[in-house]
């Protein structure tokens, strides 16, 4: 892997004319080639890519077919299937606290939440306009806020604090081009779970300089730690400020049906789906019924896979612990990520490249996730416990 550039000089002279300043503006990402090897090269342990090593369940999949057979092969309504809003909205009320007085339109069905996250900036950011984002922080939120033509404000967080976010960091860079925060718990890349107590001062801090909130919660079902998961339109005056997005993907091991939601007040949603029309329509009708069956299903289906994840992030932790190249400032509890500090004096590329090159080890250059991720490395922990220690000895083998 080499090191990370921006995408200005991808076109040849024959198309640098016609690609839009836009595109040639993104930065060129690692990430491709990352999930490309880490599928091709059956010689690499793979600690990088972040998607569930588990199957959808069975009765999901049995249900996608059988739908499929019965002729749902056509559009859905533009926010979703009716009976899977009916559905999210339960979801919502029972796991999360959030309230939903009407289904039908405070929730529009997604293309995973990736989809919900851009057309919730789409419809709140006019050109030139800020949004705060975490750094480090999900790779896509910089270069969505720049496709929507809006500027994204970083907000360092540091792993001797356990990448915790602050709200006087909101209050210090906020000004009278500020419309959004997005935010990010349990953290990709980052593990990271905000505390109750710091979303309310960070709520405070919204009401006042009357923003609104992403609340990218895609991993909300794997905490491990003493805190728990909160959602952040569940706290007090926060339903108005929230734009919640929640996914399919990670809880329920279904990323390939590519089916999210986004929950808000109607007002909003009613703008949302009014973009959705001339973006994707619609999301697959017979995936969202997949979504449909995946939220009746017992909670041993998602509890399965936590008590897989929490074993594995035990041993995870343990491993870290005895690599010298490698430390972790604070323990994460959540997602099923770590996000170790370098001690070595290399950048995040040279590491990865090494690890790679030597020990046949695949794990993401921390600077994916923000110029604050230089000097760290993503190892998920979303693969066989086997396969991780296996992993960590190769590169002990090697002398990391």
């Amino acid at each position: 892997m080499q090191p990370t550039k921006k995408n200005k000089n991808v076109s040849t002279a024959r198309w640098k004319h016609i690609l839009s300043e836009r595109v040639q503006q993104l930065p060129a990402s690692e990430f491709d080639q990352i999930m490309r090897i880490s599928k091709e090269n059956k010689n690499v342990i793979s600690l990088g890519p972040g998607e569930p090593d588990f199957d959808a369940p069975k009765p999901v999949i049995d249900y996608t077919a059988k739908m499929l057979e019965a002729g749902k092969t056509h559009y859905s309504s533009t926010s979703g299937l009716a009976e899977l809003k009916e559905a999210i909205a339960k979801k919502l009320s029972k796991d999360n606290r959030v309230h939903v007085e009407d289904p039908q339109t405070e929730i529009c069905v997604t293309a995973g939440s990736t989809e919900g996250l851009i057309l919730g900036l789409m419809t709140i950011v006019d050109p030139g306009e800020e949004v705060f984002v975490p750094n480090p922080g999900f790779l896509a939120y910089t270069p969505m806020v720049d496709l929507v033509t809006g500027f994204a404000i970083q907000l360092p967080l540091v792993d001797t604090d356990g990448f915790q976010l602050h709200p006087e960091m909101i209050e210090e860079k906020c000004t009278e081009k500020t419309r959004a925060l997005i935010l990010n718990t349990p953290s990709n890349p980052t593990g990271t779970v905000l505390k109750k107590k710091v979303l309310e001062e960070i709520a405070d801090v919204i009401v006042e300089k009357d923003l609104i909130v992403l609340s990218d919660e895609a991993y909300e079902k794997f905490v491990f730690g003493k805190e728990k998961h909160v959602s952040f339109a569940s706290l007090n005056g926060m339903h108005e400020h929230t734009l919640t997005l929640q996914t399919m993907s990670k809880s329920y091991a279904m990323p390939g049906y590519r089916i999210g939601y986004i929950a808000g007040h109607h007002e909003l949603i009613q703008e949302i789906n009014r973009i959705h029309i001339y973006t994707s329509l619609a999301p697959s009708t017979a995936n969202q019924y997949g979504a449909l069956k995946a939220l009746q299903l017992p909670t041993s289906y998602v509890e399965k896979m936590r008590n897989s994840y929490a074993k594995r992030r035990e041993l995870m932790l343990k491993l870290i612990h005895q690599t010298q190249s490698l430390h972790l400032a604070k323990e994460p509890e959540g997602a099923f990520y770590m996000f170790p500090r370098i001690t070595e004096g290399k950048t995040s590329q040279q590491y990865a490249h090494d690890v790679l090159n030597r020990a046949q080890v695949l794990v993401v250059p921390g600077n994916e996730f923000g110029n604050k991720g230089q000097g760290f490395v993503r190892m998920s922990y979303a693969t066989q416990k086997e396969k991780i220690q296996e992993a960590f000895e190769r590169m002990w083998e090697k002398g990391f």
